[in-house]
């Protein structure tokens, strides 16, 4: 079984806030993160990382012997996985000048390593910025469902349900509970994971993926292109978002075009606007840059990194940024970047105290039975400490 090396040395600063606590190959779009994605396409579940050195202890680092190297934000086609399949040692592929993938001895990594280096010349769909999630989720729901139901039978959707669209794009795990609710795929496919609910008077239009153990509540309308990662609950009005998981917006209030991390909780009636007044393209806070960047996109929301939370009531203007551990609970719009472990939300707003951070975080994970670990500590102190 050949060992995976995910890099993160190209793009890992670029989807800041999302990755200050992950890899980038540990990022969800479609049903898969990144790297679940690649161990079923490759065969493999001996996965290990080159990231930065506070992730490391967290994230395995690989071993000193013959190692598949490569880039994890993207989607293959089928000859292209083939080229990656058939790769030997020194050889690589590279892509408009970046390296994709090589097979490598990685006790001595070096590219003096490379003996032969061949260019992809076809169109590759590639994830570089946090927006990429959401535009792109659409082609990375087809693309997985593909990939996870080939050959499989959907379970039965009750008949206490509304259809509408094709059954084939339909798609319901073992243990998926869907009762009184309407399913549209005539938009795109949707699929529904083991032990998921969706809870009466839902109206789902697809794509979606709702993932393992998570939740649609009473009432939710939800349109896609979205993705729930596992074990999170979603209520109120969402369009095309992604959550990577462990992450709740239980309740009444919208959110399009958005990306939220793992461990967050949008509060009552938050709200997120999507969309300029004047319609204008929106710009992100871009932490490699440190600048706002414009996105060349009409519709963005918002970017939440992990173990953030909004109070109830929150109100989140056009293309808004909240690092690590922010709490944003006062009167008024919060700036378009909400700092890491902001206490309060708005701009020179004190610090929440990092022993209460790891507290919260603490009680948050052990409710979903998910240790909070040393090495979890470790990461938010050097976010905190450095950031």
């Amino acid at each position: 079984m050949v060992q995976l090396v995910f890099s993160d040395a190209q793009f890992w600063e670029d989807f800041l806030p999302l990755t200050f606590t992950k890899p980038v190959a540990e990022m969800r779009c479609g049903i898969f993160t990144f790297s679940e994605r690649w161990q079923k396409l490759l065969e493999t579940t001996e996965v290990s990382y080159l990231t930065e050195d506070y992730l490391q202890e967290k994230f395995k680092k690989y071993e000193a012997k013959e190692s598949l190297f490569i880039v994890s934000n993207f989607l293959p086609s089928e000859n292209l996985l083939a080229q990656i399949k058939d790769l030997k040692l020194g050889e690589a592929l590279v892509y408009k000048d970046e390296l994709l993938a090589v097979r490598i001895n990685m006790d001595n990594f070096s590219l003096s390593q490379i003996s032969k280096m061949t260019d992809i010349e076809e169109e590759i769909l590639f994830f570089k910025q946090p927006t990429d999630l959401f535009s792109f989720n659409e082609k990375a729901i087809d693309f997985d469902f593909e990939l996870l139901t080939k050959g499989r039978t959907s379970a039965k959707l009750s008949e206490t349900n509304g259809f509408l669209g094709d059954k084939k794009d339909l798609f319901i795990e073992e243990g998926a509970s869907i009762e009184f609710s309407t399913l549209n795929t005539k938009t795109g496919k949707i699929y529904i994971g083991k032990n998921a609910e969706v809870m009466e008077g839902c109206n789902l239009r697809g794509p979606i993926a709702l993932c393992e153990e998570s939740k649609f509540n009473l009432g939710a309308k939800i349109y896609g292109a979205t993705t729930i990662g596992p074990h999170c609950k979603v209520g109120g009005e969402v369009n095309n978002i992604v959550i990577f998981g462990y992450s709740n917006k239980g309740h009444d209030g919208f959110l399009g075009n958005s990306v939220i991390g793992e461990w967050c909780n949008l509060g009552a009636d938050t709200n997120s606007s999507n969309l300029k007044n004047n319609y204008a393209e929106v710009k992100l806070w871009n932490y490699r840059t440190k600048r706002f960047v414009n996105t060349g996109l009409q519709f963005a929301g918002l970017i939440m990194g992990d173990h953030s939370k909004t109070a109830i009531n929150t109100q989140l203007n056009t293309g808004t940024v909240v690092g690590v551990a922010a709490n944003i609970f006062k009167s008024g719009f919060p700036p378009n970047l909400i700092e890491n472990f902001s206490w309060g939300g708005m701009k020179g707003d004190e610090k929440f105290k990092l022993e209460k951070a790891y507290e919260v975080a603490e009680l948050a994970m052990g409710r979903r039975k998910v240790a909070f670990t040393e090495e979890d500590r470790n990461i938010l102190k050097h976010i905190y400490m450095e950031y």
